[in-house]
């Protein structure tokens, strides 16, 4: 009974809290008014019916959490490196196809997420027929290495994860 009317309980949670922070309230009128839009906004996702998943082994999801967090790191000063150097001799932005092992959608979106928050990178395509995704690179040195980050660095992680 309970499931029926509040089938993802931590979502609305996680949705009433954001509502609060948004608003900087913790008046009645906006616990309740984000109680209201949470409920149904998690009403709304039982109608999109995500697949179901089980998230295991959490320390390796921290693990891969203090790698992204060092690859952000680093990939901001190499950023700004570039930037900031007069001519980009040598530099060559281009596009790289990556074939993929994992179809699992939470681990295939947590890719996407990664590649995308990482600076110089951007998660440009996803091929479902031959399971490839194509990727941005604003410094492209070798294709092949970056087909061993994405695959070995993140993707096995998040297939341990995920799968």
């Amino acid at each position: 009974m309970i499931r029926r009317w509040l089938p993802y309980p931590l979502l609305t949670a996680g949705l009433v809290v954001m509502w609060l922070l948004l608003n900087e309230s913790v008046g009645p009128g906006a616990i309740l008014i984000g109680a209201v839009l949470a409920l149904l906004a998690s009403r709304a996702l039982t109608a999109l019916e995500p697949p179901t998943t089980s998230f295991r082994r959490p320390y390796a999801a921290l693990k891969l959490a203090f790698v992204v967090f060092v690859e952000i790191v680093r990939s901001n000063n190499a950023v700004a490196r570039i930037i900031l150097r007069k001519g980009t001799r040598g530099r060559r932005a281009g596009f790289v196809l990556i074939p993929l092992q994992s179809r699992n959608p939470y681990c295939l979106t947590a890719l996407a997420c990664i590649i995308t928050a990482t600076p110089g990178t951007i998660w440009v395509e996803y091929h479902s027929s031959d399971n490839t995704m194509l990727l941005h690179v604003l410094d492209l040195i070798d294709e092949q290495q970056w087909v061993e980050i994405i695959t070995q660095r993140y993707e096995k992680r998040l297939m341990e994860i995920f799968e």
